[in-house]
C-alpha cells in the first residue's frame, strides 16, 4: 500500500513579511505543480508495479500527457458518436414544444422561402402509408366453376344429342338409334408483364416499395382476368361471357330504355332447373335503372335484402353488380341470366406467379420483377345462360 506523507496540496507557505506577493504566489504554484506530478507518479508506479521515472520538470510532463489524452480522443474509435438530428429536425421539434414563442433563430431555420404563406415546413420524409387507387374487380370467378390443372388445355367429353326412341305397337321391331358425342377444349392462356424498380428505392423503403409492386400487379391481372371472363376475345385471351357465339339472347325491344317484360321473358326462356338456380348479372347503372321499374301492379321488380345472408333480388332472383359488364346502350348485351356454375368454367394452370430478378439490370441499380398469369375460361354449357340485348337504335 503506497502511503502518502506529503503536505497537502494547496498550501501556501508564507517566507516572512518582506517578501513580494507575486513572487510568493508564483513560488507556490511551482511547488503546487511539481507536488501533482510527484504524486501521479507514484501512484502510476504503484499501480504498474514500476519504480518512478526520475523526476522531469513538471511543466513538460504534463504537457506530454495531455497530449497523449487528446491522441488517444482523436482516434476513429475513440469515442462513441451518435447520429446528431439535422438542424431541420431540431428547429421543427421546438416549434412544435414552443410554437411561434420559439427562438427567432430556431424558426429562420424552418423557413424555407420567402414566400410570406409558405409557413413553416417539416423536414421530408418517405411515409410507410401508400395512397391507392381503388380497384374493382368483376365476381364472374365467385360465380362460375373453378377447376385447376397441370396441362396447356382441358378437353371435356361433351354429349350433344341423345337417343330416339319411339312408341311401337305389338310385335313392331324397334329402330336403333345413338347418342351424339363431342369435345370442348378450354385452353390456358397467359398474360404477364415485369416492372423495374430501382435498388435504391427498394432499399429505402425497407421491403414495402417491393410490397407494393406485388399488390399492384395482383390487382392489375385480377382486374384483366375479370374482364375476359365477360368479353374475352378467345384468342389469346379466354372466351367470354358475352362473346360466346352459343348464347342465345332475348330482344329488349328499345335501344337505351329497358323493358320489364324483356326481363320476364329473358328469364322464363331457361329451363326450369337452370332458371331455379339462376343469377342476374349487370352493371351497376343498369341495376339503378331496373330498380326504378315496377309491374302492372306498381311493385318494384328489385326487392331489397332484409337480412345480412339473404341477397337483393330481381323477379326472386339474386343480382349481383359486375364492373365489367357494359352500361345499358344500343347494341349491346348489359344484361346476363343464369346458372352460371353449370354454364361457365374456369381452369387455373398457374396462379400468380412473381419472379424478383436483381442480376439482369444490377449495372444499372435496377431490379427487375416479373409476373405471370395462366388461366382458361370458356362456356361449356350455353343452355343454362341467357343475355339481354339492347335494339340497334
Amino acid at each position: 500500500m503506497l502511503q502518502d506523507t506529503a503536505a497537502p496540496l494547496g498550501v501556501i507557505e508564507h517566507k516572512g513579511e518582506g517578501d513580494d506577493p507575486v513572487t510568493v504566489v508564483t513560488a507556490a504554484l511551482d511547488a503546487f505543480k511539481g507536488e501533482v506530478v510527484s504524486r501521479l507518479e507514484k501512484v502510476e508506479a504503484a499501480q504498474a508495479g514500476t519504480k518512478p521515472e526520475p523526476e522531469t520538470k513538471g511543466a513538460d510532463r504534463l504537457v506530454e500527457r495531455l497530449d497523449k489524452i487528446e491522441a488517444k480522443l482523436n482516434r476513429p474509435a475513440g469515442g462513441e458518436k451518435k447520429d446528431e438530428p439535422s438542424t431541420e429536425r431540431k428547429a421543427f421539434g421546438t416549434y412544435l414544444r414552443l410554437g411561434n414563442a420559439a427562438p427567432a433563430d430556431e424558426l429562420k431555420t424552418l423557413t424555407v422561402s420567402s414566400d410570406p404563406q409558405g409557413g413553416y415546413l417539416a423536414p421530408t420524409e418517405l411515409s410507410t402509408e401508400f395512397i391507392r387507387n381503388l380497384v374493382e374487380f368483376s365476381p364472374v370467378r365467385t360465380l362460375a366453376s373453378v377447376r385447376a390443372t397441370a396441362s396447356p388445355s382441358v378437353t371435356y367429353p361433351k354429349r350433344t344429342g341423345i337417343t330416339n326412341a319411339k312408341w311401337k305397337g305389338e310385335a313392331q321391331s324397334s329402330e336403333a338409334s345413338e347418342p351424339g358425342f363431342g369435345q370442348l377444349e378450354i385452353p390456358i392462356r397467359e398474360v404477364n408483364t415485369y416492372v423495374d424498380v430501382s435498388n435504391q428505392l427498394l432499399a429505402d423503403s425497407a421491403g414495402q416499395a417491393e410490397a407494393e409492386v406485388q399488390l399492384a400487379l395482383a390487382e392489375d391481372f385480377g382486374q384483366k382476368e375479370g374482364l375476359a371472363f365477360v368479353s374475352g376475345n378467345g384468342v389469346l385471351e379466354p372466351t367470354g361471357l358475352l362473346t360466346d357465339p352459343g348464347l342465345g339472347f332475348t330482344a329488349n325491344g328499345h335501344a337505351t330504355n329497358l323493358s320489364s317484360d324483356a326481363l320476364i321473358t329473358l328469364m322464363y326462356a331457361l329451363p326450369a332447373a337452370y332458371r331455379q338456380r339462376g343469377t342476374w348479372l349487370m352493371a351497376g347503372t343498369t341495376l339503378a335503372a331496373i330498380r326504378k321499374m315496377k309491374d302492372g301492379q306498381g311493385n318494384y321488380l328489385w326487392q331489397p335484402a332484409y337480412s345480412a345472408d339473404t341477397p337483393e333480388t330481381i323477379l326472386g332472383r339474386p343480382v349481383v353488380e359486375a364492373v365489367d359488364m357494359p352500361a345499358v346502350a344500343a347494341d349491346t348485351f348489359p344484361v346476363l341470366f343464369g346458372d352460371f356454375a353449370t354454364g361457365y368454367r374456369i381452369v387455373d394452370r398457374l396462379a400468380l406467379s412473381i419472379l424478383v430478378n436483381p442480376y439482369i439490370r444490377a449495372t444499372d441499380g435496377v431490379t427487375r420483377i416479373h409476373a405471370t398469369r395462366r388461366v382458361g375460361a370458356g362456356v361449356v354449357q350455353p343452355g343454362a345462360l341467357r343475355k339481354l340485348k339492347m335494339s340497334v337504335s
